[in-house]
């Protein structure tokens, strides 16, 4: 009965921190860099009645102060339909400025630019494309179906300005939000 119990408790513990959302699995835990981190939270993102993406948030530990949380971090986007480049840098710029003021967002552009061109060359994020945005502790790496895309973006405040998209004062879905910061 006590192994019966041990195993049960294993099994229940192995997939506590994983997370199931639209029919999408998020691992429980992610690296960037050779740091290991554990899923923070995860949610739907829908525009209209259209799912768009799921999207897990990534930290060395959880809390729900996401934003000023120090060393590397995730944002984990698995696309469920088809968007085109542009209209997937437009939402993330309409995100920046409904949490940044017109000074931070001018600061920021020219990284926003950066994050822009290399989706552009990406050209679409397809249906079931994986797309991470890591912050390493040093800069921002887009990665894309598990491989670096461009070249990495300089400053956490850049990066902070992109956790405020989902996480910010305005958040582009306040369900989200909650989810991401399990709450």
């Amino acid at each position: 009965m006590r192994a019966l119990s041990l195993a049960l408790l294993l099994l229940v513990s192995y997939g506590a921190g994983a997370a199931e959302v639209a029919g999408v699995r998020l691992d429980d835990k992610a690296q960037v860099e050779s740091r290991e981190l554990v899923l923070n939270g995860a949610g739907l993102r829908k525009r209209f009645v259209f799912k768009v993406y799921v999207i897990g948030l990534y930290l060395a530990q959880k809390t729900t102060d996401a934003v000023n949380v120090a060393g590397p971090k995730r944002i984990s986007i698995h696309m469920l339909r088809d968007v085109g480049a542009e209209q997937f840098t437009e939402a993330l710029v309409e995100g920046l400025r409904a949490n940044l003021s017109e000074a931070e967002f001018a600061k920021l552009e020219p990284r926003v630019k950066e994050l822009s061109d290399v989706m552009a060359q990406i050209g679409e994020a397809k249906k079931g494309m994986g797309i991470a945005l890591d912050w390493t502790g040093s800069d921002t790496r887009l990665v894309v179906d598990g491989k670096p895309a461009g070249k990495p973006i300089a400053g956490e405040d850049f990066y902070r300005a992109l956790l405020r998209i989902w996480l910010g004062d305005h958040p582009v879905q306040d369900d989200v939000k909650k989810a991401l910061l399990g709450s």
